[in-house]
């Protein structure tokens, strides 16, 4: 007798644990919270320009975007930091010209050394001021043509590992150097990172929080395919656009029996997408689960003043509200809403505050979490076909 079959029983917590311990030999983004810091941050001391430009795209610049994004009002940074990413030709002219590239370090980051569009962009910025070992330097894998380019014009370079894909690279050279040189705290990023790592491969209390949210996102994809990240802060808009590609590109994929698998990722901003995607979520299709993330400290004492206006007497009770208390108080609106109905899926994160701890423990977190679903759909979130069929599309077109 012979027997086939192409369905795969429910994988165990525990076989699901081990199978990222062993792939944790293998998977280089696990380890990088413990990564030393010591090279960035001396090369970060002694860069002497005033602007900062990345040049790179994807998970060249989404995750150090996010961090940027969500400290840089909270931090005094005598460096201003840019991104370089699209070859959209008004995007790049626009932000040339706001940067005295006289006074620039531009940061090269390409995994492959071959990415197009990275490869424009440089290119044209050659065009427009020399690019030399003096303002220029290159973060790649070791073996790629970038890092030829790097050797043959004697500029510095860091290197990406070949075990780090390009979406779970932040906490390498991709992120740590840029952040350094504008002053960000890298250590502290790090160990906001470790304290999760260690938090899931000791069990504790996050571990049985993310087995249980990775498995019911998975367990009832066909049910609720659709994943809302809901961010209520403005700074983590470059958060959910880091997320989208990290889930995107990791969980749309082809299980090991063919079946096409997936987990639609979108990212809203609270209070801002109260008053439009909330009515899609709240009497559209139940096919949406929901993750509020809320800061607990936004370490800003802006307040609404204590002003009446005529005609407005009945919103006095407005006055004297911290604009903190008050975009909190609508997450929480916004929560108990969705809770009320008792038919839409919906977690909470609560994050400490506006820090470097913070933001990175909210990535890893959501570096598991990725790593997890992955596991329980029986696909490899570390390769990314579909995207390297359109690029090899793409060299045709333009060869």
């Amino acid at each position: 007798m012979q027997y086939q079959h192409n369905f795969n029983p429910t994988i165990s917590d525990e076989d699901v644990f081990n199978e990222i311990i062993d792939e944790k030999e293998h998977i280089g983004y696990y380890n990088l919270p413990f990564s030393d810091t010591s090279a960035y941050k001396e090369y970060a001391r002694n860069v002497k320009q005033s602007n900062i430009v990345v040049i790179g795209i994807g998970g060249s610049t989404l995750g150090t975007y996010a961090i940027y994004k969500f400290l840089k009002h909270s931090r005094k940074l005598e460096k201003k930091l840019f991104f370089l990413e699209t070859t959209d030709p008004i995007d790049i002219k626009s932000k040339i010209e706001t940067i005295d590239l006289e006074d620039t370090l531009f940061i090269v980051i390409s995994k492959s050394g071959t990415t197009v569009e990275t490869v424009a962009i440089f290119k044209y910025i050659n065009s427009l001021v020399k690019c030399d070992k003096n303002n220029t330097v290159v973060v790649t894998e070791s073996d790629s043509k970038l890092q030829a380019f790097a050797d043959t014009n004697e500029m510095q370079s860091f290197e990406i590992p070949k075990n780090v894909g390009g979406r779970f690279s932040v906490f390498s050279a991709v992120g740590l150097l840029p952040l350094a040189i504008v002053g960000i705290n890298i250590d502290e990023l790090l160990d906001g990172a470790k304290k999760i790592h260690d938090d899931f491969f000791a069990k504790k209390d996050f571990y049985k929080r993310i087995l249980k949210k990775a498995r019911f996102l998975v367990e009832y994809k066909y049910s609720f395919n659709i994943n809302v990240v809901f961010s209520y802060s403005s700074r983590l808009e470059g958060f959910n656009k880091w997320y989208i590609q990290l889930w995107g590109e990791s969980l749309g994929k082809v299980d090991i029996n063919g079946t096409r698998q997936g987990l639609t990722p979108i990212g809203i901003i609270g209070p801002i997408d109260q008053h439009s995607f909330l009515q899609l979520i709240v009497e559209g299709r139940r096919d949406k689960t929901v993750t509020v993330i809320k800061v607990d400290n936004f370490d800003n004492d802006l307040k609404i003043p204590d002003v009446q206006l005529a005609g407005l007497e009945d919103l006095d009770y407005l006055n004297s509200i911290a604009f903190s208390d008050l975009i909190n108080k609508q997450a929480d609106a916004t929560i108990e809403s969705i809770n009320n109905l008792k038919d839409i899926p919906c977690d909470v994160i609560t994050i400490d505050g506006v820090c470097e701890s913070a933001i990175a423990a909210l990535m890893y977190e959501y570096e598991l979490l990725t790593s997890l679903c992955a596991k329980f759909m029986y696909i490899d979130a570390y390769n990314q076909p579909g995207v390297e069929a359109g690029k090899i599309i793409l060299k045709k077109k333009l060869q």
